[in-house]
């Protein structure tokens, strides 16, 4: 048997599921006795200062046998995750109006030399004087 169709033989069914910085591939493939199974690969893409990149994989073979205990698993947690947090996504990247720290706790300076934050600082209109 050729390389080709002993790749051919081995994938028989995939998808990809891009998520930002991360790839998904679920793929389908062949054992050597006939069986199916499925590996989760997740590729996360890196990129370094001098715009060079590289990619890490981590790779999950999930066979026959598990796949009802897993899924059982998977839907708990996720059902544990939106019942605790919602479905709404918490996060820097996923929030327009999102602030970090620093930039909530920017000092002012105050008339007495002590440094006042911006939650304490009241827009003022020059009509009101």
């Amino acid at each position: 048997m050729s390389e080709k169709d002993s790749m051919d033989q081995e994938e028989i069914y995939s998808k990809v599921l891009r998520a930002g910085r991360r790839t998904y591939f679920f793929d389908v493939r062949s054992t050597k006795a006939g069986d199916y199974y499925l590996t989760i690969t997740e590729s996360k893409k890196f990129t370094h200062d001098d715009g060079s990149f590289h990619y890490k994989k981590h790779k999950i073979y999930l066979y026959k046998e598990d796949f009802t205990a897993f899924r059982e698993n998977v839907e708990e947690m996720m059902d544990y995750i939106i019942a605790e947090k919602g479905s709404e996504v918490i996060s820097e990247r996923h929030q327009k109006d999102f602030k970090k720290e620093e930039e909530e706790e920017e000092q002012l300076p105050s008339h007495n030399g002590e440094a006042k934050t911006t939650d304490s600082f009241t827009d003022v209109s020059f009509d009101d004087i």
